[in-house]
């Protein structure tokens, strides 16, 4: 490690602050020093090297989440039908994440994209007619849709054991199956993407970064700039910055810090920590029969985030095999975190959204208790509905990362849990948080570019667009309304991101 990333001493002051070293500050800070190099950043990261906690490659599914294959993103509306608009709307989001990675690798600031990024097809699969009439309605209705052309469906098990030999094994032929394929999907190892972005931070920029550095707290100014306290865990040694910006990118520990900063938009949330555990193969004559990844419809009372699917990962030039994720549960807010976190944040502003949300959601408590108790015999049962000869020799269990799902005010039930990723700015624009879990990483371009237009407005409609439409070429445009500029992006990612699909 770098003399210079533990043993330097922070300045005073700075424009820019990002907490936390994973995707999204690595996102922001490359965005931010592309618009304007002169602006003084700073990255604090309080492990000892970028992307350790959601970020890293086996803490999260490393779709590159594109409403391909997660059916929680198509809901069957009351009259029948389906609605693809949210599908529609995350598909564009990690188009424009290629868009920005193709720009990285254009300009020689990320090299190797095949260490970061593979083409991986992405699979639904569901059992029984019910099922296979909605799937079937689904493929039916996202057909239509510019970005969904070229799903294939079929309920055929001659055509389902060429897609998924290794699910297709040992099957009934009279089992009514239904499955649709998306060769366009991608496995994304999102750890060596920031790594790669960091180094090049590191490198090639004025962007200071300091490893084994923690904010502590972060208080508001009356000159309208922000005090923070940082903490040098390897000396022990405590200091005082100010910065004009302030950007909360952290994982779970994002919502303690919001709440220190004191701003209005912070009131009422508050936090539920949620783990998970995988089971992992890397036999690779296993391997070698599934290439794609899988998913299927969630249990009854199961959280988005606990759809089954087994997924074929390329991570650090290896392949293996995933299956999960099965929910766990900790007090703490990250991996490497303290299991004080989650009482240490309750109080007399959120204590009611917390109550509220854990009432209104006891089968979801009851489903993490079952959760947390399974035996790995139990795990395996599961995955023997994927694999049905799946060997227990073959597989192990393997923690996965941890989240913390928000929890928002609502005036009906005091609180509602929610599962998506929530960007919280205060009115002045001067402090940015991003909190919640899912699509999360695949969809970090999309979510800093709406951090910069909700803080800075004026510079993104202005000084800063031309400079955005170079790296984000569809950006202000719908790309579900726009067959052309589909292609033209599609076809321009595929050969910088060198996809195979």
């Amino acid at each position: 490690m770098p003399q210079s990333l533990t043993s330097r001493t922070p300045k005073p002051k700075y424009d820019v602050v990002l907490v936390g070293g994973g995707i999204m500050s690595a996102t922001l800070a490359t965005l931010l020093h592309e618009f304007n190099p002169d602006l003084e950043i700073a990255i604090f990261e309080r492990l000892g090297r970028f992307a350790k906690e959601s970020t890293a490659a086996w803490n999260n599914a490393g779709t590159g989440h594109s409403a391909f294959c997660e059916l929680n993103y198509t809901p069957e509306k009351p009259d029948g039908s389906i609605d693809i608009s949210k599908a529609e709307s995350i598909a564009e989001q990690f188009e424009m994440s290629k868009q920005f990675w193709s720009y990285l690798v254009t300009r020689g600031y990320v090299k190797n994209p095949k260490e970061f990024i593979n083409s991986c097809p992405h699979m639904s699969l569901v059992f029984g007619e019910k099922d296979a009439e909605y799937l079937r309605k689904r493929h039916e209705k996202m057909e239509g849709s510019v970005l969904f052309s070229g799903m294939e469906y079929s309920t055929d098990h001659e055509q389902l054991r060429e897609w998924i030999p290794l699910v297709m094994s040992k099957r009934n032929q009279s089992e009514v199956m239904a499955a649709t394929k998306m060769d366009l999907g991608t496995d994304v190892n999102f750890g060596t993407l920031t790594r790669k972005m960091g180094r090049h931070l590191l490198e090639d920029s004025n962007v200071e970064v300091f490893l084994y550095h923690e904010v502590k707290d972060i208080d508001p100014r009356e000159d309208g700039k922000w005090e923070m306290k940082i903490k040098d865990r390897i000396h022990s040694h405590k200091q005082e910055i100010v910065a004009d910006f302030v950007f909360i990118g952290a994982g779970g520990y994002a919502l303690p810090l919001l709440e220190s900063s004191d701003i209005k938009e912070s009131e009422g949330y508050g936090g539920f920590p949620v783990s998970g555990e995988w089971l992992v193969s890397h036999n690779q004559e296993l391997v070698e029969k599934h290439h794609a990844k899988v998913y299927t419809q969630a249990t009854v009372d199961a959280p988005p985030m606990s759809v089954p699917h087994l997924d074929l990962r390329i991570i650090d030039g290896k392949k293996a095999l995933l299956f999960g994720p099965f929910a766990g549960f900790s007090t703490k807010f990250l991996k490497e975190g303290s299991y004080l976190d989650l009482p240490e944040s309750v109080n007399t502003k959120n204590i009611k959204s917390l109550f509220g949300a854990w009432w209104h959601n006891l089968p979801l408590t009851k489903y993490l208790i079952q959760q947390v108790a399974m035996t790995k015999s139990q795990r395996m049962q599961h995955l023997r509905e994927f694999i049905k000869d799946a060997n227990e020799e073959d597989w192990e269990l393997k923690i996965a990362g941890q989240r913390v799902q928000i929890i928002k005010k609502d005036e009906k039930d005091g609180g509602k849990l929610e599962f998506g990723t929530e960007v919280v700015v205060n009115k002045s624009g001067t402090i940015a948080s991003l909190l919640g879990a899912s699509p999360g990483a695949s969809t970090a371009v999309y979510a800093m570019l709406n951090v910069l237009e909700k803080c800075f407005p004026e510079k993104m409609q202005g000084e800063w667009k031309e400079k955005l439409l170079e790296m984000v070429p569809s950006y202000g445009q719908k790309l579900a309304q726009n067959p052309e500029l589909t292609e033209k992006v599609r076809n321009y990612t595929k050969e910088k991101l060198e996809l195979e699909y």
